[in-house]
């Protein structure tokens, strides 16, 4: 078993080389944006004009089509941070701190997305924009750790650092995650419990079926430009490099 493991981490080495990474991303770059829009378009569609109310919430879930792909992505962004950071940290990846540093923006910004939504969906029905539970106070803490993140691997990148510093931020940020995910059970909260499990929702189908759209549009809109964003940040290296090169001769 150890060999095994020991024999991917070349593989590991040339799937993760930039020019590689380059050939790969131009193309599939613009299909995974178009193709995440046009899903999203289609859920927001369906589930503004092809789903019925809420027996309860009335109008005001359909908020949901937006706010809990937002959530997802939030979380689904730092989980990104914390992958790339032990690649870096364990196996010297050549593009995993640039793969940390292009799923920040695009997490703190779902991350915020979830807040605003959330406040909107929460003003009609707990009578209030905000609430200081454990769901939407963790929330807030990883916004602003997402803030933290991005300020650090900056400064990093501009001393020339190596990346190790964010990384270990990156992964000490994961102690968030569970709570976010578990604390509308271990805490009384006005926030309604997990609605959706990976086998089974409480929700009806009849107001369910456009959520799959637009989660998988998002999803894929993220993924478009989480690449994006690493070949922004491979041009400005490479393009660093070579004036520093300039600068020498």
């Amino acid at each position: 078993m150890r060999l095994s493991a020991l024999a991917t981490v070349p593989a590991l080495h040339a799937l993760a080389n930039p020019a590689r990474f380059l050939k790969i991303a131009r193309p599939l770059t613009p299909v995974l944006v178009w193709t995440g829009l046009a899903l999203i378009a289609v859920g927001c569609w369906a589930g503004l004009t092809r789903t019925p109310p809420d027996y309860l919430q009335g109008e005001t879930v359909r908020i949901m089509y937006i706010h809990v792909p937002a959530a997802w992505l939030g979380l689904a962004g730092w989980s990104g941070i914390a992958g790339s950071s032990i690649a870096l940290l364990v196996w010297r990846h050549p593009l995993a701190a640039i793969a940390a540093r292009a799923f920040a923006v695009p997490g703190m910004v779902f991350a915020g997305l979830c807040l605003l939504t959330g406040s909107i969906w929460g003003r009609p029905t707990w009578g209030t924009w905000w609430q200081w539970d454990g769901r939407l106070t963790s929330m807030l803490l990883l916004f602003f750790i997402y803030a933290g993140y991005i300020a650090l691997a900056r400064a990093d990148a501009e001393r020339g650092g190596d990346g190790r510093v964010p990384a270990v931020f990156g992964i000490a940020g994961t102690v968030l995650l569970p709570i976010i995910r578990y604390s509308v059970v271990w805490w009384n909260s006005l926030h309604q419990g997990a609605s959706i499990g990976l086998t089974q929702s409480s929700i009806d189908e009849t107001i369910l079926w456009p959520l799959r759209l637009t989660v998988a549009g998002f999803t894929l809109l993220f993924m478009g430009v989480v690449m994006m964003r690493m070949r922004t940040l491979l041009a400005r290296a490479r393009s660093e490099a070579r004036l520093r090169r300039m600068a020498r001769g």
